[in-house]
């Protein structure tokens, strides 16, 4: 069981969705679909299970989790596991009753995109159908006025790299290609295209692609023809969208997808990442999706980033792990939150799995600048994680609550407190850095603080430069988790609260 706690600013305070996201943390590649009234936004989740968390809204800019789209391993073979492998870019679509996911799972490369479907988008979905003849990345279903349905995707592998979009009509239902798959439209030149999209919009067909790579010199870039197949005429103000070589505080901005609107009215999602302290400046938080209006002039689209107004919607809660299941925003690395945890009959939680930074129950962390108690009872764990090589946290064992930190292959112990009792309040939080900016300083993004808490008083054990716990250092393309562990078989996490402070 959980529940909210309240924001540090007020409900009715409103934020641009140019500068906020609609869906803030590691939320990267989003699609989306509307039913009626309804929008669904899924994302992909790389190697944290269960995969691809899926929101529900009926104005766009308020966002619930419904759930998870992969929740048992037929759907999400485990395989290949590590840092960013698992569940890369998707589509979410809705035809004759059905929702229609497709993605790749890059632990199981081999057997190619793999589709489900639901008729409840909360759950449960299908059995996965594998295509092993599209082999790649970034899967798009489409279907014409004759109802034949198209995939659109990626060829790449982890050789050669990217090869170009490919294109076949497809049967759903058996996952096999109806005719040898053919090349489409291949972008406007820039480097990694990829993330297609098909939408049929008035006359025409849109192709509409991510270029340029998904760091700073990503980009939004469109076609259009009279078919599916093509051909495709681009657009001559490719890119229509990007933020590449400004100043924007929201760079990296690409991988959109097209919704329409009840009134006829156009939006698009689309991930973007929010780096900051000095040069080359570092995110943290993974890439966000956010939102903008669309307008069509002269038949192409125009992004209008700050149409939209989001609410300042509270990101803390409190967690008593009480009841049968888990809140959807629980995830476990290479691992089922299942095998790694389970409920105590007391209430909280107790570690199955201990011993390696892959034992952990994570939840994805929404602000820059947040605090997360946990209070843990003979043993316990709470820090941040990024990947199982760039982690911190503070561990309670054996009288002694210990600040731990990894970077790539180094793990260090940073400082000890003693603690009277089987019970601690463990806490992790993140600051504005206390060093000048380069050349005087080193100024990351952040500081990552290590505590306990004793008395209601904060006692800092360690304090770490959150430039080592940002994809900018670690590579890859997850962002920062809130974690909880225990050290052995006998600790209890007991609760956890998150909150944001101010920023």
């Amino acid at each position: 069981m959980s529940e909210r706690v309240a924001a540090s600013t007020s409900l009715t305070k409103s934020l641009s969705a140019e500068l906020h996201p609609i869906i803030p943390g590691f939320h990267p590649d989003p699609t989306i679909c509307r039913v009626g009234d309804d929008y669904y936004l899924a994302h992909s989740s790389f190697e944290y299970f269960p995969g691809a968390p899926i929101f529900h809204s009926r104005d766009l800019v308020t966002w619930s989790q419904i759930g998870n789209i992969l929740t048992r391993r037929s759907q999400f073979r485990a395989g290949t596991s590590g840092p960013s492998t698992g569940i890369y870019g998707s589509t979410l679509r809705h035809r004759d009753g059905r929702f229609w996911f497709i993605t790749t799972n890059v632990s199981d490369f081999e057997s190619g995109q793999l589709i489900v479907h639901a008729t409840d988008p909360a759950g449960p979905w299908s059995d996965p159908v594998f295509v092993p003849e599209a082999i790649g990345i970034d899967p798009d279903l489409c279907w014409d006025d004759d109802d034949a349905c198209y995939l659109t995707w990626h060829v790449l592998d982890f050789t050669v790299g990217g090869q170009g979009i490919r294109q076949a009509p497809i049967d759903l239902e058996t996952g096999r290609l109806l005719e040898p798959h053919y090349a489409v439209w291949q972008g406007s030149g820039m480097p990694m295209a990829e993330g297609p999209h098909l939408y049929r919009i008035g006359d025409y067909w849109y192709i509409m692609l991510a270029e340029g790579g998904t760091e700073r010199g990503h980009c939004v870039t469109i076609a259009r023809g009279p078919s599916p197949r093509g051909p495709f005429e681009s657009c001559s103000l490719n890119p229509v969208f990007t933020h590449r070589s400004s100043s924007h505080p929201v760079q990296n901005v690409g991988h959109a997808d097209l919704v329409q609107t009840p009134d006829g009215g156009w939006a698009a999602v689309y991930l973007g990442a929010r780096p900051r302290g000095s040069t080359p400046g570092f995110h943290v938080l993974g890439r966000e999706t956010f939102l903008a209006g669309v307008d069509w002039v002269d038949g192409w689209p125009v992004f209008d980033e700050a149409r939209f107004e989001i609410p300042d919607k509270p990101s803390g809660f409190v967690e008593h792990f009480i009841g049968a299941d888990l809140d959807p925003r629980w995830v476990a690395a290479g691992s089922e939150p299942d095998a790694v945890v389970e409920r105590a009959p007391e209430g909280g939680l107790r570690f199955r799995r201990w011993g390696s930074a892959a034992d952990v129950l994570c939840t994805r962390v929404a602000d820059f600048a947040w605090q997360a108690d946990a209070i843990v009872e003979r043993s316990g764990t709470v820090g941040l994680r990024l990947d199982d090589r760039h982690w911190c946290g503070v561990i309670f064992e054996n009288d002694r609550a210990q600040a731990i930190v990894q970077i790539g292959d180094i793990r260090q112990r940073v400082g000890a407190v003693e603690i009277t009792g089987d019970t601690a309040t463990l806490r992790v939080s993140t600051t504005p850095p206390q060093t000048a900016p380069v050349p005087f300083g080193y100024a990351g993004p952040d500081d990552v603080v290590l505590s306990v808490v004793r008395d209601g008083e904060a006692i800092e054990i360690a304090r770490l430069d959150g430039r080592y716990f940002s994809t900018e250092v670690a590579a890859g393309f997850t962002g920062r988790m809130l974690a909880l562990g225990a050290p052995s078989r006998d600790g209890r996490v007991v609760s956890v609260t998150y909150q944001p402070l101010p920023d």
